[in-house]
């Protein structure tokens, strides 16, 4: 296996940052429609008519995972953006 060769992009910084917002508005959007997917698995449990207690806590269980992890991942985005706040207010001087 050779050496990666990086080439010089063509983009500019202003291009570069709205492709870093825009990344980060994609990634929250993709978050919002998993938790939207957990609330519909939990009133197609609750829908059923003979529910048990162990039905309800298993399907907490899975619902409150899922929310950690997404939280997780809004931590991470929110650090991503944290990265680039001085670039998107302070253009570069030349």
């Amino acid at each position: 296996m050779g050496v990666p060769v990086i080439t010089p992009s063509t983009t500019t910084r202003e291009q570069a940052i709205t492709d870093l917002f825009e990344s980060v508005a994609l990634q929250q959007t993709a978050l919002s429609h998993i938790l939207n997917a957990e609330g519909e698995k939990l009133q197609r449990i609750f829908a059923f008519d003979n529910i048990t207690p162990e039905t309800v806590l298993a399907a907490n269980h899975s619902v409150e995972s899922t929310v950690n992890a997404i939280a997780g991942l809004e931590s991470v985005l929110e650090m991503k953006l944290r990265l680039f706040t001085d670039c998107a207010c302070n253009p570069p001087r030349n």
